[in-house]
């Protein structure tokens, strides 16, 4: 990708990236599955030629599927979804047929680690909750809750994982939620944030969460339990 004249991000080492003026050309890839994207007709043409005579390839044409993600497209925008992902997780959890909880975690939660309280299965936890990470990527809706049960990833409890499941649970009625990207007239750049200040009821740390918006549109968004 140097040679084509790209070069790598420093945010994410699968992304290169190429600019001529105002027209940029992406690329990311993972394994052997790769995204080429951007403004630049003629280079992206050029790309895959190039790509093409070096590796033994396919081009898919329009993106509709990748790892797990699904694309949709319509006169309204670009959705993005994780339905198979959500109805995969549910039938693997044996919830398939479960009542969907209204919200992904009760209001006033305040979970912790309790004393003399027994302990969940650790690996079944730590897989559920990877799962739920990912899922994360379309899904600001169970952003916090995702991030409150994946601190207790090294000794989980059972209210640890009662959370969990909740989370699934509100999946079973949410399963084709996802993100839009719809075209508008400018790119503006918004940010939003808060916190819940000390409200950890172990250690007193505060919990924080940010999202921001280019062109009226959901781009990046996320909630994290501060250091300090």
């Amino acid at each position: 990708m140097r040679r084509y004249g790209y070069h790598q991000s420093n945010f994410d080492h699968t992304l290169f990236l190429k600019r001529k003026g105002n027209l940029v050309t992406c690329l990311i890839i993972y394994v052997d599955d790769m995204i080429i994207t951007g403004n630049d007709e003629e280079e992206m043409k050029k790309l895959k030629a190039n790509l093409f005579t070096e590796f033994e390839m396919k081009d898919l044409g329009r993106l509709k599927y990748f790892l797990g993600i699904e694309v949709l497209r319509s006169k309204q925008g670009i959705f993005i979804c994780q339905k198979k992902y959500v109805l995969d997780l549910l039938a693997e959890t044996g919830m398939i047929d479960c009542k969907p909880a209204d919200n992904p975690m009760m209001v006033n939660h305040k979970l912790c680690m309790e004393e003399n309280t027994k302990l969940a299965d650790k690996e079944r936890y730590q897989r559920l909750v990877g799962k739920l990470i990912y899922l994360s990527h379309t899904r600001p809706d169970i952003a916090y809750a995702v991030g409150v049960v994946s601190q207790f990833m090294h000794q989980p409890q059972v209210t640890h994982m009662e959370a969990v499941c909740r989370i699934i649970r509100y999946l079973k009625g949410t399963v084709g939620h996802g993100v839009l990207f719809q075209p508008n007239k400018h790119l503006k750049i918004q940010a939003y944030t808060d916190a819940d200040w000390a409200g950890d009821k172990g250690d007193r740390r505060s919990t924080s969460g940010y999202f921001t918006l280019v062109g009226e549109n959901l781009v990046t968004w996320r909630s994290k339990k501060n250091k300090k």
